[in-house]
Parts: structure tokens; sequence; C-alpha cells
């Protein structure tokens, strides 16, 4: 990998983690998750935001204002119901 690439990777990855956003509601491709605040857990190699939208699977969309618009954190931590999806849950253990 150049060094480009690892700097533009590395500044998406400052950009867009633990950012709350949502997704431009005219991308057909986004349609699902119109409505839903999800939460920036990274930047993977190939440029895209993995996405936890609180239904305990993440996503990769493209990180770009194109795709996803950030929210201010205070009105993303009010709408966004989970912190951690990945949450043990007993009654459904073993």
């Amino acid at each position: 990998m150049d060094a480009a690439t690892v700097t533009r990777n590395d500044d998406l990855k400052k950009e867009w983690t633990d950012q709350y956003v949502t997704v431009n509601p005219e991308r057909i491709d986004l349609k699902r998750f119109v409505g839903i605040v999800g939460r920036v857990v990274t930047v993977n190699w190939n440029n895209k935001a993995v996405i936890d939208f609180q239904d305990g699977g993440w996503y990769d969309i493209t990180a770009d204002e194109a795709y996803l618009k950030k929210l201010p954190k205070e009105e993303g931590q009010a709408k966004y119901k989970n912190e951690n999806s990945a949450q043990v849950i007993p009654e459904k253990q073993g």
C-alpha cells in the first residue's frame, strides 16, 4: 500500500470514527436505513464507514457526505438507542 492510500484512510478514520450519522434519503441503495441513527465504529481499508445501526449488524457505507450526514453529538446520542449492540442477552444464551 502506498503512503497516499494510508494517509487518506487515516484522515477518513479521524473524520468519521465515533460520529453519529444518518444516511442520505435520496440514495435508493440506502433506503432501509432512512430515519435510523447509526454510529461509525471505524473506517475500513476500502474507505467505507463501518456503521452500527442499532440492530446488531454492522454495515459498510462509503465514508462521504454524498452517502452519510453527520449529526451533532448531542442529537446523535439522544437518538441513538444502543451504545453497544454486541451486548450479551442472557435469555438467548446457551
